[in-house]
């Protein structure tokens, strides 16, 4: 899509998307609210004499539709094995991704639950579960038409597009550039050092805000940024605080994940290399989206000389941190 549809994007109004709702059948009965989205936008629809759905239109431009596909079939398979995911709505003609006045969207059931509680025991046991199943699944085929995760997406190509769009302030520009540079390389070391691991299919955003824990059972939401890479990608996130804590919460989720699908201990010493790639990729994903009227809104903290302050200083510390030796198991 061009630019002019991204900035139409940015105006959808729910008037239109309602309009596109009900261009598959669906009676809509006016109900309407934002959900904690800003990639894309996320409503819960209300629905005549029925349970509300989940409408999700896409950004033009970041996905092919293709690669949405690839992602739905994918949740699809995973639920058809009876694993807690959210898979959208397939439609009498079998098409999961839907079409209306040149905007992409999905539907989705409506799935409410609670938080996922990180330091529960249990809780994480039974996720790891869940992760090695899908791992599991993931691990029998490749995506043709989604990413990897690489430390160029990741790391060279975000740092380079920060520098080039002028969002850091001139007396940090040395600071930066330099420090950036010198965790390419550890990173690059980190990935050295794991060695030739397994690059299977993933979630690819794992965190405890896509858990919904709901009928005591988690399920995960959101594959938007499936993709492939190592293992470590869709567990690392649930572990951070001191390192008796990350120690005690990862032998959690692994006792419950060896049950379905082995994971090579090599891929710890990617834990912080992969923390640090996503502060870097994060801070360019603000940037890159910082026209979008929804960013300044949502993330007024960014871009501010705090904010760089703060990231710089963050950075620095995942310098030693990937130092340090790897967690164990």
């Amino acid at each position: 899509m061009s630019d002019q549809s991204i900035s139409s994007f940015h105006h959808l109004t729910p008037d239109s998307m309602l309009d596109a709702i009900e261009s598959q059948g669906i009676e809509c009965d006016g109900a309407f609210l934002a959900l904690n989205s800003y990639e894309n936008r996320v409503y819960r629809v209300g629905v005549e004499d029925k349970e509300a759905i989940i409408a999700k239109f896409y950004r033009p431009n970041r996905w092919t539709d293709e690669a949405i596909i690839e992602e739905h079939q994918f949740t699809l398979d995973l639920a058809e094995q009876e694993i807690p995911v959210i898979p959208p709505l397939v439609d009498s003609a079998g098409q999961s991704l839907l079409e209306h006045n040149g905007f992409r969207f999905a539907l989705y059931p409506n799935r409410g639950g609670r938080a996922f509680e990180v330091d529960n025991t249990d809780q994480l046991e039974q996720l790891g579960r869940f992760i090695g199943r899908i791992h599991a699944m993931g691990a029998t085929q490749s995506f043709e038409h989604r990413p990897s995760l690489t430390i160029e997406s990741f790391g060279y190509r975000p740092k380079q597009w920060l520098l080039d769009n002028n969002f850091i302030p001139d007396y940090l520009l040395e600071p930066y550039t330099t420090l950036v540079n010198d965790l390419l390389v550890q990173i690059e070391a980190s990935f050295e050092r794991a060695g030739n691991f397994a690059k299977i299919r993933l979630h690819g955003d794992c965190h405890p805000s896509n858990i919904l824990y709901r009928e005591e059972t988690p399920h995960i939401v959101d594959f938007d940024d499936a993709r492939t890479g190592p293992a470590i990608q869709d567990l690392w996130m649930f572990l951070s605080g001191d390192r008796q804590f990350m120690q005690a919460r990862l032998g959690d989720l692994l006792v419950g994940y060896e049950q379905f699908y082995e994971f090579d201990p090599r891929e710890l010493v990617l834990i912080e290399a992969l923390r640090t790639l996503r502060m870097i990729h994060y801070a360019a994903w603000l940037g890159s989206r910082w026209k979008d009227p929804a960013f300044p809104q949502a993330f007024p903290w960014f871009n501010t000389i705090n904010y760089w302050e703060d990231h710089v200083l963050s950075l620095r510390e995942q310098a030693a941190l990937m130092n340090e030796p790897a967690l164990i198991w």
